[in-house]
């Protein structure tokens, strides 16, 4: 009888579990979404990865200024890359979002979040 009072309790929690902490994980906030709803750009550039349509005027300009790498990360040819485009992104008024879980829709370590308005030369 024991035994079967604990499966009862253990089942019961395991329950409650679920339906309270499920919503936490099926929404997705933040810029890293699917859908990329900040229009990020990667930092820095690879040469390997297609330019998107929609891409923001800021992400031209750090590709412009910092020509796109084929260093893999972690290489000593990839942090000079990875340095001068995150300077770019801040000085043009973007900020830098860092990527701790790499996915096939976000790769990149960094990325690049165009602000609202962007600065006119």
């Amino acid at each position: 009888m024991e035994f079967i009072s604990k499966n009862i309790i253990l089942l019961f929690g395991s329950l409650v579990f679920v339906i309270f902490f499920s919503p936490a994980y099926a929404e997705c906030t933040g810029c890293l979404c699917p859908g990329d709803p900040c229009n990020l750009c990667p930092l820095p550039a690879m040469q390997d990865s297609p330019v998107k349509s929609t891409e923001p005027e800021l992400c031209k300009r750090i590709r412009e200024q910092v020509p796109p790498t084929s260093a893999q990360p972690g290489s000593n040819e990839y942090f000079p890359s990875l340095d001068r485009s995150v300077a770019v992104c801040v000085k043009e008024g973007g900020d830098v979002v860092r990527n701790r879980k790499q996915t096939t829709e976000f790769p990149a370590r960094f990325y690049c979040k165009p602000p609202a308005n962007i600065k006119k030369d």
